[in-house]
């Protein structure tokens, strides 16, 4: 069965989701001590999590591009990434879901988190045929995924090399055995209609 263009896929439970994001190791080593994000980490700053594991590994290059060396799991809440998607804007303007370009530019200042659908990627990275959800948080959204949202951060590094690893040795059976176990979301049309570029 053939996967639609847009649908989130991701690692949850009746009431959590998990998305990924890399850092330094001088902020992502000290989230997964303490369960939240250090000082340093810039809260005025957009932020991207990424449902998509391996999508993950395409944007930080299996953990080995400059300063994003740290492979974070963030476990958040599904009613605060519910929130997310519901105050979210798309990244670009699409003819026939926004009125016009001027009624999208004035939602996506106004926006909160913006979403954009990118190609999802195979074991090797390569792009596949449908897309996978990139969610920035800015401003208020920013603000409660650090501080409200957050269930858990784990450091998924070490999984990540070795992922790579079987990769790079053509074992694709054994890497992906090692994935996360990312399944359809269940989000309703409702929430992500203005979402569907």
């Amino acid at each position: 069965m053939s996967e639609p263009k847009h649908r989130i896929r991701a690692l949850h439970t009746a009431t959590t989701v998990t998305v990924y994001q890399a850092y330094a190791p001088e902020i992502g080593l000290p989230a997964a001590l303490d369960g939240r994000f250090p000082a340093t980490w810039r809260r005025d700053r957009m932020t991207w999590i990424k449902p998509s594991f391996l999508w993950m590994m395409y944007r930080c290059g299996w953990a080995a591009k400059e300063g994003q060396e740290t492979v974070l799991a963030v476990e958040i809440t599904r009613d605060g990434f519910a929130w997310a998607l519901a105050n979210a804007c798309l990244a670009r303007y699409e003819h026939g879901l926004h009125p016009d370009r001027a009624t999208w530019k004035r939602r996506l200042k106004r926006a909160p988190a913006r979403v954009q659908w990118d190609p999802e990627r195979d074991l090797r990275l390569q792009p596949l045929a449908h897309r996978s959800l990139q969610l920035g948080l800015a401003g208020e959204a920013s603000g409660r995924y650090a501080e409200d949202w957050i269930v858990s951060i784990r450091d998924v590094t070490t999984l990540a090399r070795t992922i790579h690893a079987h990769v790079r040795e053509g074992a694709l059976d054994a890497a992906q055995r090692l994935l996360p176990a990312e399944s359809p979301y269940p989000a309703s049309d409702r929430l992500t209609a203005h979402l569907r570029g």
